[in-house]
């Protein structure tokens, strides 16, 4: 039996353990991802480039951004992880968790640097300027993390202190920090970036165009790593 769940599609067999089969998560960034290469594609086209460029390397991006993230988990767990037991040394003697995804477990950090190194080896293979691409890059990435972050709601995760202002969101729980247990509704920290996130895509796209011909290669990404570090700051 198919159920649809809050965190995803689960398999219910007649014996056995439930197990899931799409996680909403994993559907949210996909569609960021594509969010993002289409808005690439719109800059590439514009700057009378080959817009199919774009969706042949964003294979590339997927990849190098998966692992990455995945690695940054590994590395890098977060709180509610670690309280579970989830460790970078859990991770190591539990190899088949380590490349486990449908539990979750990727953090946006590390898929931006590993989506970084899959385009500076398809860059050089293809003889494309890194710089220049990764300022096309720069509001197609911002776009798409403001549209997975979301998938954080899916999860029960990036949330923040209670709280009991309109937009509180309510949080299971199993999903709970510890000293926290006997809240409800908290802040919800993934609302927040997203927001900002989007904001950074116009702002980016604005500088685009406003400064055209007086930007050097490679601003524009610039602009990305000062406004995004920003955004994590104050949240």
């Amino acid at each position: 039996m198919v159920r649809f769940l809050f965190d995803g599609i689960y398999v219910f067999p007649a014996n056995g353990d439930p197990w899931r089969l799409v996680a909403y998560y994993g559907i949210i960034i996909m569609l960021g991802a594509v969010a993002g290469a289409w808005l690439a594609a719109r800059e590439v086209k514009r700057r009378g480039q080959d817009p199919e460029i774009v969706w042949d390397l964003l294979v590339y991006l997927i990849i190098g951004g998966v692992i990455g993230a995945r690695l940054w988990h590994v590395f890098t767990p977060p709180p509610s992880s670690i309280e579970q037991g989830i460790t970078t040394a859990y991770y190591l003697t539990h190899p088949l968790d380590l490349i486990n995804l449908r539990k979750g477990g990727l953090g946006i950090p590390g898929a931006v640097i590993g989506g970084a190194l899959a385009l500076y080896f398809y860059a050089r293979k293809h003889e494309l300027s890194f710089a220049e691409w990764a300022d096309i890059a720069a509001p197609a990435l911002a776009l798409g993390q403001a549209i997975g972050r979301w998938g954080n709601y899916f999860n029960q995760e990036l949330y923040g202190a209670p709280t009991n202002l309109p937009w509180k969101i309510y949080i299971q729980p199993g999903a709970r920090v510890t000293g926290f247990e006997n809240y409800e509704y908290f802040h919800p920290l993934f609302l927040y970036e997203s927001l900002w996130n989007f904001a950074s895509v116009f702002f980016l796209l604005w500088i685009m165009r406003r400064f055209e011909g007086r930007l050097k290669t490679g601003d524009v990404l610039l602009v990305y790593l000062i406004t995004y570090p920003i955004g994590r700051f104050l949240l």
